[in-house]
């Protein structure tokens, strides 16, 4: 899938979506160019299919791998869409607790929630909204702290066992 995704950024190596593009605009220009390249890679489709069977050589796994990728291509779309719809009903997107939120926020500026599905931690050095699993600020190069949970202020630790009197 080498060349699949035109703007190289926003994927994991697994695939999946980890950022959606900076602004409408910008999932414009990537919808246009992902439905161009659906185009293309249908077009090649038919022509590798028709070419198997002209030969009588008719190779599965490649036809698979090809409709793999156009599966993939559609989600991708089908997120782009989903994104676009949003920004464009309502006013633009929404946080849950109704408060309109800026195409490239981090944070709900209303009630404070993190704006994505992924859970987000801001910097405490320079304020750089960052994703809660990093542990450096790709913005400053501090280390992240992380919180630990403190014990229960209602539990006191067990005193030491007493040592058996002489008798």
């Amino acid at each position: 899938m080498a060349g699949l995704w035109p703007f190289g950024r926003g994927r994991s190596a697994a695939g999946e979506s980890t950022q959606r593009p900076a602004n409408p605009g910008a999932a414009k220009r990537e919808r246009r160019a992902l439905l161009r390249e659906r185009e293309d890679r249908l077009r090649d489709l038919g022509g590798l299919v028709f070419e198997m069977y002209r030969r009588d050589r008719f190779r599965t796994d490649l036809v698979t791998e090809r409709c793999a990728d156009l599966v993939a291509l559609e989600q991708r779309l089908a997120e782009l869409d989903a994104l676009l719809d949003a920004a464009s009903s309502r006013g633009g997107l929404r946080c849950a607790c109704g408060a309109p939120l800026a195409w490239g926020a981090h944070f709900c500026a209303n009630c404070g929630r993190p704006a994505g599905p992924r859970p987000v931690v801001s910097c405490a050095r320079c304020g750089t909204p960052l994703p809660a699993d990093v542990k450096f600020c790709g913005h400053c190069g501090s280390p992240v702290e992380t919180q630990r949970p403190e014990p229960p202020a209602d539990t006191q630790p067990e005193p030491a066992p007493k040592e058996p009197a002489e008798v």
